[in-house]
């Protein structure tokens, strides 16, 4: 019969049980790291769709206003932009919002469209 040294059987023992642990260790590690690239791709996606639904009510509300912007729309409008939280956006806002002429707004409009998409990150 096979006579099995008992101090053996626990180094046996206690090599399984690390070897679970840094195995166990390992998975942890890559299912955090996979919860973090989850987490930002999430905020992208939140913050592009904020970008997108301003830029809906932009050219529903101003470009395709066929009178002049009501006070609530320039408040949802002012809402909106302020949400994207970006201050290159909120500044070429705060500029198309101050001009002046009819050629200085077409062409801040042109700017702000292009900002925004330019700032859609993927």
């Amino acid at each position: 019969m096979l006579k099995i040294n008992p101090r053996t059987v626990v180094l046996i023992i206690i090599t399984i049980l690390i070897a679970a642990v840094i195995l166990l260790a390992g998975q942890c590690y890559i299912f955090y790291k996979d919860l973090q690239a989850q987490k930002d791709l999430n905020r992208t996606y939140q913050y592009n769709e904020k970008i997108l639904d301003f830029t809906r009510l932009f050219i529903t509300k101003v470009i395709g206003a066929k009178a002049d912007v009501s006070f609530e729309d320039r408040l949802q409008l002012e809402n909106a932009v302020r949400g994207i939280n970006n201050k290159d956006i909120f500044d070429q806002w705060q500029k198309f919002t101050e001009a002046k002429t009819e050629v200085q707004v077409q062409e801040d409009v042109k700017i702000l469209l292009e900002l925004l998409i330019s700032k859609i990150t993927y």
